[in-house]
C-alpha cells in the first residue's frame, strides 16, 4: 500500500459542515482494516527511534489513532479535552479559532520534564487546536514534542504557525 491509496481512499465531502467547504472525512481510512494497518505502520515507522514515553491526542479524532500508535511505541497515552471531562486538577489554554474562542486542558500532573512526547491529531487546517496543545504541553516542561498529523490542507499554512524548532509531519497532505 501506499500514500497515494490511503489518500485516494479519504472520502470528500462538499459543503460539510458549511457550504464552500470541502470536507476530508478520514473515516473511511478506519473502517478499512488494511487502511488502518498501513496508518499504524506508517506512524510506528516515523516515530519508533524517537524516544517518545507519551502520545497526545487531541479530542477527539486525536484519540483514533493516538492510543494505537501509543501501544506501538510501548508509550503512555494522553487525553487533551474540553474543559469539564477530566476529572483531576488541569492546566488549560485558551485559543481563537475560525469562529470565536476555545479552550482546552490537560491534568496537571498527566507529563513530566524526562517526557518525549508526540502531539497527534487527526487534520492540520489553520493550526490554532495544535498550537495550544503544543503551549499546553510545553507548559509541563517535557523534554522534547513533535508532531502529527493524519492529513495537512497545505493551502491553509497551518505548519507556519508553529517555532521551527519543532518537527511537524502529516502522512497525506492535500
Amino acid at each position: 500500500m501506499s500514500i497515494e491509496t490511503l489518500t485516494s481512499a479519504v472520502r470528500n465531502i462538499q459543503d460539510f459542515p458549511i457550504p464552500g467547504v470541502l470536507f476530508r472525512d478520514i473515516t473511511t481510512l478506519f473502517q478499512s482494516p488494511s487502511h488502518l494497518k498501513e496508518l499504524s505502520d506508517i506512524l510506528y515507522e516515523r516515530y519508533k527511534e524517537r524516544g517518545i514515553t507519551k502520545v497526545v491526542g487531541i479530542e477527539s479524532r486525536g484519540f483514533f489513532m493516538g492510543p494505537a500508535v501509543a501501544i506501538r511505541l510501548g508509550a503512555g497515552f494522553v487525553p487533551i479535552r474540553k474543559p469539564g471531562k477530566l476529572p483531576y486538577r488541569v492546566i488549560e489554554e485558551t485559543y481563537t479559532k475560525e469562529y470565536g474562542e476555545d479552550t482546552i486542558q490537560i491534568h496537571e500532573d498527566a507529563l513530566s520534564n524526562d517526557d518525549v512526547v508526540l502531539l497527534h491529531d487527526d487534520l492540520l487546517a489553520t493550526g490554532g487546536t495544535m498550537v495550544a496543545a503544543y503551549n499546553l504541553v510545553k507548559k509541563l516542561g517535557v523534554k522534547k514534542i513533535y508532531i502529527n498529523f493524519l492529513i495537512e490542507l497545505e493551502e491553509l499554512k497551518g505548519i507556519d504557525h508553529f517555532p521551527k524548532e519543532v518537527e511537524v509531519n502529516s502522512v497525506i497532505k492535500f
